[in-house]
């Protein structure tokens, strides 16, 4: 009789014979270019296609906008059980048109000092790639499972998801499932629980202008702009309560934060930040300028709202007449239990690899998982480090990325497995 032990020593094997096969997709998603903006992954998604379709793994195609597909695959085990959903996304950050600070094609999928480079190496494409080789791999094994493993592969990831995870949340309940698995990149040394909520506000100031030489004329668009920008900075010193176990893996998580993402991360996960990400005003160097625009991008921590920020920045804007604004994008922050049984299961996979024990975290920057997060179904993210992540030279440990991929493949059989009867 045919046990879980001899089916995951069955996985394993099969990671080791396909070891080229698995690096040579991640570096086929690598080859297509899908940058978002504009965000045409067709010809990404045709690559996911030919994977399943070699494979007879059925799916289907969901694409309420014409350039952003999104790819859904769905089997039953032999028993009943829970619904695990692997999600991925195909769209990645553009790239400069001079090729700023590349020294590799960045849709070339170069492999040079065992590390392949790229745009999305990191982002989130060797993350994707655990997911469509997870659910291949479990398909094998399926009347030894139960419950149900979706795959999701979505387009539109970079600008919230309103055609790809978002609409798929929407409009298909079928992909909620009971958990989600998800390879976005954060470094092995981390599980992410929760993420922080993005609020993004468009400022305007207007006034007379006026020659440069006449400041006594009219005040500055400009200088208006700046002081108002200055005094939103006072929004980073707010903190947000939090029950006892969300406090107590953000305390333990700060050091792991620090290594990984840079000194200083880990304080800033319970506090507003703020990032002044554009600014434009003014027409020549001689001229009061009349009109300034700037955006916002706050960063609000779990155990807040936008309802909680919004009327301090209404207060601090109303101090300023010439000012209006509005909110042009976001989300709530979202967390879920960082004790949950998938939290464990990663875990145990890990250090069973001979890697040190992954530690629950929120992260500062967002990705689908927290879609599912805001419906109740408890999200996990476990992915390789952000090398070069929305910067130039972007790139992955081939090491690494198997690791992630035996992650998720050894993850998602045990959580399915354990859903038998």
């Amino acid at each position: 009789m045919t046990t879980m032990a001899d089916e995951r020593r069955r996985l394993l094997e099969w990671l080791d014979a396909e070891r080229d096969e698995i690096i040579e997709l991640l570096r086929a998603l690598l080859r297509e270019r899908g940058p978002n903006p504009p965000g045409d992954t067709r010809s990404t998604a045709d690559v996911v296609r030919a994977y399943l379709n070699a494979r007879g793994l059925d799916h289907r195609i969901i694409s309420p906008h014409p350039e952003m597909p999104n790819i859904v695959a769905s089997f039953d085990g032999a028993n009943p059980g829970r619904h695990l959903v692997l999600n991925g996304h195909l769209d990645v950050f553009p790239v400069a048109p001079d090729l700023a600070g590349w020294t590799k094609d960045p849709w070339g999928a170069e492999i040079e000092g065992g590390k392949i480079y790229g745009r999305g190496a990191c982002d989130m494409k060797p993350g994707t790639t655990a997911s469509i080789v997870t659910y291949a791999m479990l398909h094998r094994l399926r009347e030894s499972l139960g419950g149900r493993l979706t795959l999701t592969c979505v387009s539109d990831e970079e600008t919230f998801g309103p055609w790809g995870a978002r609409y798929l949340m929407e409009h298909h309940p079928e992909v909620h499932g009971d958990c989600l698995l998800n390879g976005e990149p954060g470094g092995p040394e981390s599980i992410r629980f929760g993420e922080r909520g993005p609020l993004w506000i468009a400022f305007t100031l207007r006034a007379k202008g006026a020659h440069g030489a006449y400041v006594h004329a009219t005040d500055s668009a400009t200088k208006l702009a700046m002081r108002l920008a200055t005094e939103l900075e006072s929004l980073t010193e707010i903190e947000a309560p939090l029950s006892h176990n969300l406090q107590r893996a953000i305390e333990q998580s700060r050091p792991v934060m620090d290594r990984m993402m840079g000194e200083g991360a880990g304080e800033l996960v319970n506090r507003v930040t703020l990032n002044i990400g554009t600014i434009q005003g003014g027409e020549k160097v001689n001229m009061i300028p009349s009109h300034c625009t700037f955006q916002a991008d706050f960063r609000l921590p779990v155990g807040m709202s936008k309802a909680d920020l919004l009327p301090k920045i209404a207060e601090i804007a109303a101090r300023y007449p010439q000012a209006s604004w509005e909110v042009v994008g976001g989300d709530e922050p979202s967390w879920c239990d960082p004790d949950h049984e998938m939290v464990a299961i990663i875990q145990k996979n890990v250090e069973e690899a001979g890697r040190p024990r992954p530690q629950p975290i929120v992260s500062l920057g967002g990705t689908d998982a927290r879609l599912w997060r805001h419906r109740g179904v408890p999200a996990y993210v476990y992915g390789p480090y952000p090398h070069g992540m929305g910067s130039h030279d972007e790139h992955v440990d081939i090491e690494e990325f198997l690791h992630v991929v035996r992650t998720h493949v050894l993850s998602a059989f045990d959580y399915l497995s354990r859903s038998t009867t």
